[in-house]
């Protein structure tokens, strides 16, 4: 990589960094770009050179929450090992990507309410559901074609798994206390796999 596309995308990550923090201080309608000029240290020239607008940042945000998440929980689509072990691998790496965005959390329900009013938002939210959810379809497919799970409907299972912990998240936000990761946050994973695991005769 050279010197000048280092730079670019030190640059980009020094933008966002601000954003974030301005977009969790003041909240998505509140923060202006001059807001984020003024806590990134760059100039307001600077920052228009890399993102014409706040919608453009608020989407640049979505992909770095999301991007390499992605790309993690994709790659146990390739690797050998058991459906049931490649599942409970995506939801530990969910948890603790819960438990490290506490802070961040308001600002994630603040992106839903955006989508909303904003097309490309809400485009763009959709895209990370429906490729979220191919990724653990796949991996209930390959379960059932090795014979570890019984038929079912792959995507409407993945759905049902996905909107469990969204759920309990959404109740973490509200009240802390209703949901500790570290004891509840296995459960519906184990639940949904007593169903679907085939018993060893």
């Amino acid at each position: 990589m050279s010197t000048k596309t280092d730079l670019k995308q030190e640059r980009k990550k020094q933008i966002l960094d601000a954003a974030e923090k301005v977009f969790t201080k003041r909240g998505l309608d509140k923060a202006r770009m001059d807001d984020i000029v003024h806590e990134s240290g760059l100039s307001k020239g600077s920052l228009y050179w890399y993102f014409k607008s706040k919608d453009a940042i608020i989407r640049a945000l979505l992909d770095r929450v999301f991007i390499n998440e992605m790309r993690d929980a994709e790659e146990l689509v390739h690797i050998q090992g058991s459906s049931s072990e490649r599942m409970r691998t995506l939801i530990a790496s969910a948890v603790q990507e819960y438990k490290s965005v506490e802070k961040m959390l308001p600002l994630a329900y603040e992106f839903v309410a955006l989508a909303a009013r904003s097309k490309a938002i809400r485009e763009a939210l959709v895209g990370y559901f429906k490729r979220y959810t191919a990724i653990f379809a796949e991996i209930i497919q390959q379960g059932i074609e090795s014979g570890e799970f019984q038929p079912c409907d792959p995507v409407g299972t993945a759905i049902s798994v996905i909107a469990m912990y969204e759920g309990m998240a959404m109740l973490w936000f509200i009240e802390r206390e209703l949901v500790d990761w570290d004891r509840m946050g296995y459960a519906p994973i184990e639940t949904i796999l007593a169903g679907l695991t085939v018993e060893k005769s």
